[in-house]
């Protein structure tokens, strides 16, 4: 039988994950499919592990030595992409039997050119819902355009919702699983690098939907997005630099620009970004904190981070992606 998808798995946030993801999906995909493997900066070990199980299996792997911001690490997997569909996976999640056949039926059926399956996160795995469909567009009022992003369902036990959950057109899913008609790329080019930290699964729907295409949320395709703690210590410097300031502040303002928003760009990089990125900390916070007690345990703690934070970022930027492609 002729594949007609093409997983794209790219890293998110971290590495330590990537093994056991691909591994899930191996396990857990049964329909005829293809896969490229972006591996940009993996850990030599992790590296090696992937590689290994992508030449059993005949996967092709596309390799870097430098970071990559997850548009780049798309967009570099493109020209490798043969069959009717892209499916972007980020490297850190688990599948389900047939998520990828329930996507693929859900945009042969629908014509959709963008499919999402139902998302759970953390562990236990496919227990608590990221997200069931998303909103995402634009409303305009006398102060100007701002943009209306919502999670359906999110943090919801799955068991209490499931059964509310039906295949229908949305306005956003997000990239940690992606379906992707390869004709929307003939029609809107490749995705937007600027973007390096943020907003870019946003971009992308917004502009399907703007080209006359539809979104699909397909609750028949179930997998489950595992962020972090735990890590390993090689997953810091990308982590670090995923998420810093130096990639978010100008993916916000690009943001922005591009949608002729008047939203403040800096509210979710000092309310969710920063927050987000001192997860990387929270071992050592913890540790200090229960050597040391609340007060003066966090405030050393607190000391640290401020201090060797900007280090770990600018030494992992040298190995970051540069000037985004135009």
């Amino acid at each position: 039988m002729e594949s007609l998808a093409t997983i794209v798995v790219t890293p998110r946030e971290r590495f330590s994950y990537a093994t056991r993801s691909l591994e899930s999906i191996c396990a857990n995909t049964r329909a005829p499919f293809e896969l490229v493997y972006v591996d940009g900066g993996t850990p030599k070990r992790i590296s090696r592990e992937i590689g290994r199980i992508c030449e059993e299996r005949g996967f092709r792997v596309v390799s870097t030595e430098r970071y990559l911001s997850p548009n780049q690490a798309r967009n570099l997997a493109l020209p490798e992409v043969r069959t009717r569909y892209a499916v972007f996976v980020d490297n850190d999640i688990i599948v389900t039997p047939g998520w990828l056949e329930k996507l693929v039926a859900c945009a042969e059926e629908t014509g959709a050119w963008v499919a999402g399956p139902l998302y759970c996160i953390g562990t236990p795995e496919h227990e608590r819902v990221h997200m069931a469909g998303g909103l995402a567009h634009i409303e305009e009022s006398s102060e100007g355009r701002t943009l209306v992003e919502e999670h359906r369902f999110q943090n919801q036990p799955l068991a209490a919702c499931r059964a509310d959950l039906k295949r229908a057109p949305c306005e956003m899913v997000e990239f940690h699983t992606m379906l992707v008609r390869m004709d929307a790329f003939q029609k809107l080019g490749p995705l937007d690098e600027a973007l390096l930290a943020s907003r870019e699964h946003i971009d992308f729907c917004l502009s399907v939907r703007g080209a006359g295409g539809e979104v699909y949320f397909e609750p028949d395709s179930l997998l489950t997005y595992v962020p972090p703690p735990p890590f390993h210590w090689s997953d810091v410097p990308f982590y670090l630099l995923r998420w810093s300031d130096g990639w978010a502040a100008p993916t916000y303002e690009h943001f922005n620009e591009k949608w002729k928003l008047t939203d403040d760009p800096t509210h979710l990089l000092r309310y969710w970004i920063r927050r987000h990125r001192r997860v990387a900390f929270k071992g050592v916070q913890e540790r200090l904190t229960g050597l040391l007690g609340k007060r003066l345990g966090g405030g050393l703690a607190q000391w640290l981070v401020e201090r060797i934070e900007p280090v770990l970022i600018r030494a992992a930027a040298r190995k970051g992606a540069r000037e985004p492609r135009s």
